[in-house]
């Protein structure tokens, strides 16, 4: 498992501070009181950190989808240029701390990653936006995931996000170690089963680009493989997807048991492609057998741990 904390960055106001327009905040329990005890949050607040103070005017972005205008809605003054200026400064301070994530305000004009309001020359809003803060992030870091807290209420989303989180930080430690063949191909190797349940398609295309990793200088082999291993994270994980990587796992030992031990996992994961039991029981049932047979390539599979158990991530239906 990864080296804790992580270290996240993180909309002020989720951690309960008050720096929101009306001089409230939007703590949420589960980034604070859960999350928290396994990551180092980063807070900022652009609006706050580009002087506009606490209470302030609510603002609103204005203008077009690419170019929005960052205006307060009774005055209508401009703050664009402060708060792009603020988030420049920020970001090269955000750089030196190896963020493996961010989770950021929905809605916020600021800081929303998506259906954020933009209102036209008529003041007909489209929910089509980017917040000015995370626009300049998420450009700068692409690779970072990002989330909004709101959509963490979804477990689902709630699970590839932090799964993402976990994942990212093993590829950042890899990459300051140093991206060797052979590392890449162990790092590969490891997160197999994982890639497996997320996109098929792309574990190929990383096998492919390990196996003509002499071709690339380390440096190039590193920027393309972590680009396609996070964009292969970002794809959904299904539960088809996931009984094919229970079944690939089972093939490694299924020789191994016993006709009722391997109709008794066979049941157990034909109830979860059901839908009857979370993906929990049929992993719980294979690290079981994992440990007896002590089966070291699925031993080894981040697949089976790619994140604290205590988050309880997986034991939902």
């Amino acid at each position: 498992m990864t080296p804790l904390p992580l270290r996240l960055g993180i909309s002020r106001c989720l951690l309960g501070d008050e720096v929101r327009f009306d001089g409230g905040h939007k703590r949420d329990n589960f980034l604070t009181d859960v999350l928290g005890r396994y990551v180092e949050w980063v807070p900022v607040c652009p609006e706050v950190e580009a002087g506009l103070g606490t209470p302030r005017e609510a603002m609103r972005l204005v203008g077009s989808l690419q170019h929005p205008r960052l205006v307060t809605i009774t005055s209508g003054t401009d703050h664009t240029k402060t708060v792009e200026k603020m988030a420049a400064h920020r970001l090269r301070e955000l750089a030196e701390l190896d963020l493996s994530g961010y989770v950021f305000k929905k809605g916020s004009p600021s800081c929303g990653i998506e259906r954020v309001r933009i209102y036209n020359e008529k003041g007909m809003p489209a929910r089509n936006g980017v917040g000015l803060f995370a626009r300049a992030f998420i450009e700068q870091f692409p690779l970072i995931p990002v989330e909004e807290e709101g959509r963490l209420c979804d477990p689902t989303l709630r699970e590839n996000f932090i799964e993402r989180v976990f994942c990212y930080r093993r590829w950042q430690d890899l990459v300051e170690s140093g991206v060797t063949r052979q590392a890449l191909v162990q790092f590969h190797t490891t997160h197999k089963c994982l890639l497996m349940a997320h996109s098929p398609q792309h574990y190929q295309a990383l096998g492919r680009l390990v196996g003509q990793a002499p071709q690339h200088h380390p440096k190039v082999l590193a920027s393309l493989y972590g680009d396609l291993f996070m964009k292969a994270l970002a794809v959904k994980a299904t539960v088809c997807k996931q009984v094919n990587a229970l079944q690939h796992i089972l093939g490694y030992f299924k020789e191994r048991l016993g006709a009722h031990e391997k109709a008794e996992l066979l049941e157990v994961i034909g109830d979860y492609h059901r839908g009857l039991i979370p993906l929990v029981v049929p992993l719980t049932l294979i690290k079981h057998y994992v440990r007896i047979f002590d089966v070291s390539y699925i031993r080894d599979q981040v697949y089976l741990n790619p994140h604290p158990k205590e988050l309880m991530l997986r034991n939902h239906v």
